[in-house]
């Protein structure tokens, strides 16, 4: 019906209920996808929806100030709920969400704020406690890495899980190791897989240490192979995910270490290159310069290459695309996109699938937005993740036999 009032008889009409718009923040984009990105962490036990949306209603849109008050103001109020609560699993997940919330807090400051500081030594020390206090079974591990140590997390799966692939998780962009638990690692857990979850240059602790990013992934990640392989058993089969960046650091180390039985792109980055200088493009417009989402990308960009502008950024980022390696890569391949990412271009889903023409298979899972997974990396619709990551690898690797 195209008229929005709907005749009940001559004279009498009901207007057709208004329908909301869906966006918690409407200014500034990167405000709306982090506040999801912290709900993500829902199943895990990391986060909670009321808390959350309470919270908001006190933010400024677009001011960054703003959104680390109310951010960090709600992780010190859950941090003393998780110090005054007696029951072990309430209070360790009341750590976890605190460390989230810490996380998310700190995530749109600049790279030089003096905030930064002391507020990662709770995001790390609040992690932490939430695992230790749940009686989760984790292990740190120090990778010997030129320039530094690099930084992993291994939780060992249930009786069984040896008989299963190991699930390997590698962050992006603007990752740090500890939210790799919340977004995928515990899942892989639930289901009785061991995990390896790990940080190379230019994420987390590393990124603070001073080392940048390197579009040489096989490096980082063959470094990490051989130091869990050093001092573990050797799994049936290594599956490793890669979520946002992910999307092209793990294929691009599975192009060179064939240690990786299998490699999912969450989501699907087939041209960073490409991407970095369309964004440097867009910054020469001086409202677009000005906005809180590109003064964000810009400053991060800068920061994980170490780079003092955008267009030197540019030439650093360069050799940062699939394309002159994609045909190296032989193992099954799982792509995620979503139709609506705001980062990533939907074509690079596309022209990644037609450039594995050697991989051993290649599964293209595309989410619209009825789903809920449209967003950048099915942000805020962690179940169809999970769906979609551990199907396919039962799919692919059948009772712990060869990939499919």
């Amino acid at each position: 019906m195209n008229d929005p009032a709907t005749t009940l008889e001559a004279g009498a009409t009901v207007q057709a209920p208004k329908m909301g718009n869906g966006s918690f923040f409407t200014r500034a984009v990167n405000f709306q996808f982090q506040t999801l990105r912290a709900l993500m962490e829902m199943g895990a036990g990391s986060a909670d929806l009321n808390e959350v949306l309470e919270m908001i209603k006190q933010i400024e849109d677009g001011d960054v100030q703003s959104w680390y008050a109310g951010w960090s103001g709600l992780a010190d109020r859950v941090f003393e709920l998780a110090e005054s609560t007696l029951d072990p699993l309430s209070s360790g997940q009341a750590y976890l969400r605190s460390h989230n919330y810490q996380r998310t807090a700190e995530f749109l400051l600049s790279p030089d704020d003096p905030m930064r500081p002391a507020s990662w030594e709770k995001v790390r020390a609040r992690y932490a406690k939430g695992l230790d206090r749940q009686g989760v079974k984790w292990e740190r591990i120090a990778i010997p890495y030129p320039g530094g140590d690099l930084r992993a997390h291994y939780f060992p799966g249930a009786p069984g899980a040896d008989q299963k692939p190991l699930i390997m998780i590698v962050g992006g962009f603007d990752s740090i190791l500890e939210e790799l638990y919340g977004m995928l690692g515990k899942g892989a857990l639930d289901r009785g897989y061991s995990v390896l979850a790990y940080e190379g240059p230019g994420q987390g602790q590393v990124l603070r240490d001073g080392l940048k990013f390197t579009h040489e992934w096989e490096k980082p990640t063959g470094a990490v192979l051989d130091e869990f392989l050093r001092t573990h058993a050797k799994p049936k089969q290594i599956v490793l995910i890669g979520m946002s960046m992910g999307g092209y650091f793990a294929p691009r180390a599975a192009a060179f270490e064939k240690r990786i039985d299998g490699v999912v792109a969450w989501d699907a980055l087939y041209d960073w290159a490409g991407l970095v200088k369309a964004y440097a493009r867009g910054g020469k417009d001086p409202v677009i310069s000005k906005s809180a989402d590109y003064v964000w990308t810009a400053g991060n960009t800068c920061w994980t290459s170490g780079k003092p502008s955008m267009d030197e950024a540019v030439e650093y980022f360069a050799p940062y695309t699939l394309a002159p390696v994609v045909d190296r890569i032989t193992q099954p391949v799982l792509i995620m996109a979503g139709e609506h990412d705001h980062g990533i271009p939907l074509q690079q889903a596309f022209d990644f699938q037609k450039g594995l023409v050697n991989a051993k298979s290649v599964t293209l899972k595309l989410f619209d937005l009825i789903s809920g997974g449209a967003e950048h990396c099915q942000t805020g619709n962690q179940t169809s993740v999970h769906t979609t990551i551990f199907d396919w690898v039962l799919a692919t690797f059948p009772s712990g036999g060869k990939a499919r």
